[in-house]
């Protein structure tokens, strides 16, 4: 018998623990959690490169 991934998430939702994402804002780090909705649109918005090694 086949699971699907949803029915696996319901059935451990009690073991799962909250993660809090924090980002820098002004100098600050503050959970995202915490931001206002235009804030956390902007941070969705985000992009995120990878420095290339000299």
């Amino acid at each position: 018998m086949k699971t699907n991934h949803n029915e696996i998430l319901e059935q451990n939702q009690l073991l799962r623990t909250k993660c809090l994402v924090y980002t820098r804002v002004m100098g600050y780090h503050r959970p995202v959690e915490s931001f206002n909705i235009g804030k956390k649109g902007e941070h969705k918005q985000r992009m995120y490169f990878k420095e290339c090694k000299c």
